[in-house]
């Protein structure tokens, strides 16, 4: 890998209690994760500055990747989708690598025009893939896209159907709708593609 891959991850909005006012978060599962998957790489969390913000963010920090971290169903939070839309505009704008994570990958569906719909039995349970990418995964949504948009291909699904990975037919993006930095220990399968992806 080379060393200039420098990698933001976006962040969830929280509400503290106590506080009236909205927060930025990131597991600190996220540090572990990159440390064991992507070693050589570079890292920092992106605020949710909104559509306006984005582009000068990444130029200032010099980001050449981008990660959309899982957490809020997209509506929750409006500073969030349009950060992360404009996240997206950016790496296709510039060619850079994309891993959407369960939200981001339902982001990234719908970018492309396809439908969330609700999925029963999918939160905090586990499952098998059939497809390109097989094996056992966590998950944690409630929602899934209705079909693989023509941009992307399918790499896996559950076992009642629903779509669980994607990757571009043409950009160097990958959506999964298992949470990668969740796992007790590192998925060789998962570090494999997040290698590739930020290669």
């Amino acid at each position: 890998m080379k060393n200039d891959r420098r990698i933001g991850i976006s962040m969830r909005v929280v509400q503290a209690v106590g506080y009236d006012e909205p927060r930025d978060a990131l597991s600190q599962q996220w540090a572990s994760f990159m440390a064991q998957a992507l070693p050589e790489a570079s890292w920092l969390p992106i605020p949710n500055l909104g559509a306006d913000g984005v582009a000068a963010f990444c130029a200032k920090w010099a980001l050449n990747g981008v990660i959309l971290s899982g957490g809020n169903d997209f509506g929750h939070s409006p500073i969030r989708d349009a950060t992360e839309w404009a996240l997206l505009d950016w790496a296709e704008r510039i060619g850079a690598p994309a891993l959407g994570v369960c939200r981001g990958m339902q982001l990234m569906c719908q970018r492309a025009g396809a439908v969330l719909v609700p999925v029963n039995q999918h939160v905090r349970t586990r499952h098998i893939l059939s497809g390109e990418r097989s094996g056992e995964v966590n998950s944690f949504h409630a929602w899934a896209p209705d079909h693989c948009p023509p941009s992307f291909r399918p790499l896996a699904h559950s076992p009642d159907g629903s779509l669980e990975a994607i990757e571009h037919v043409e950009l160097p993006w990958e959506g999964w709708m298992w949470h990668p930095e969740r796992e007790t220990s590192l998925d060789k399968l998962d570090a494999v593609r997040l290698q590739r992806i930020f290669k």
